[in-house]
């Protein structure tokens, strides 16, 4: 039999001191052997005392943003699961222990709570449409569906955490995980879970348009990241047919006649028609590169423990 997980409640938090000391109850409750880290991030509102009055331990992180939060969580915290989840009490914390048993039990590398809104408030009509237009293009973009890409819900390997680089300042970070585990062909676990609106008092720290735009920035910076041969490819292709377009004309009256009428239209074809080349040559070494660092994250991943393994 296997022996039990060290499992760690990694809990970022900005401002969460009317929440926070339900979310540190309610995993304590659910999962009393586990240890709850809350790192705290800035706030001015008395989260940290709250959350170290409830029980659990409390660590400052001074650069501004999610990302830089989970960063910490991930190199400073060693445990054999993690349980990653906001401080907002939006979760629910009974399914905790699901997450644990996917991981730990069936070897998955990550398991994510595809969020099941129990009031129509908890899930913003722009926050639902923003998730669905991400989690298409990341099926589409590696060939694998997820459910929830924006989830902050998750669990994982200790494996998971400790290969995984993390690049994103803000709340990329939930895209950003996924990318790693669709990225190195994981096995990803999924459970539904009930997700409720915040409580009174406490308000969110998403915008629906900028968020938006984020989303859509940052699924131009995957394909460009993750595919930048068809990237790049498809920039040196709309170059070329321009170029083309220009050109035919000028190649007509020039077959007829002998002369170029349209000297500048000639250059601007040139120039796109040298674009277009260029942009193809730099998809190709993108790709070379891209190629390279996945097999880096490829050894930093299966040089450690899979997940049950002590």
């Amino acid at each position: 039999m296997m022996s039990a997980p060290r499992v760690a409640i990694l809990v970022p938090c900005y401002n969460e001191a009317t929440t926070i000391a339900k979310v540190v109850a309610d995993f304590r409750r659910v999962l009393p052997n586990a240890t709850v880290h809350v790192f705290d991030n800035n706030s001015v509102d008395g989260t940290a005392d709250r959350a170290r009055e409830a029980g659990a331990r409390v660590r400052a992180v001074s650069l501004q943003g999610k990302g830089h939060v989970v960063r910490r969580l991930f190199a400073d915290v060693e445990a054999d699961v993690y349980v990653l989840v906001d401080g907002d009490d939006t979760y629910h914390a009974d399914s905790a222990g699901q997450l644990v048993g996917m991981v730990w039990e069936q070897g998955h590398d990550m398991a994510v709570a595809v969020r099941e809104a129990t009031v129509e408030a908890a899930y913003r009509a722009g926050h639902v449409v923003g998730n669905r237009l991400l989690t298409g293009f990341l099926a589409w973009l590696f060939g694998r569906p997820c459910r929830d890409v924006l989830s902050g819900y998750r669990a994982f390997s200790r494996r998971f955490v400790k290969s995984f680089p993390v690049l994103s300042a803000g709340f990329e970070i939930e895209t950003e995980l996924t990318v790693h585990a669709l990225e190195l062909h994981m096995t990803v676990g999924e459970v539904v879970t009930p997700y409720k609106d915040r409580p009174d008092g406490s308000f969110s720290k998403l915008n629906t348009w900028g968020d938006g735009f984020r989303i859509l920035r940052t699924m131009v910076r995957l394909f460009n990241a993750e595919r930048p041969l068809a990237f790049y490819g498809v920039a040196g292709g709309l170059f070329a047919v321009a170029a083309v377009v220009l050109a035919v004309p000028l190649v007509l009256t020039w077959l007829h006649t002998g002369e170029v009428p349209r000297l500048p239209t000639a250059v601007l074809a040139t120039g796109l028609m040298l674009f277009a080349a260029l942009s193809a040559t730099v998809g190709i070494v993108l790709d070379m590169v891209t190629r390279g660092r996945r097999e880096a994250k490829m050894l930093a991943y299966v040089a450690l423990a899979a997940p049950g393994d002590r």
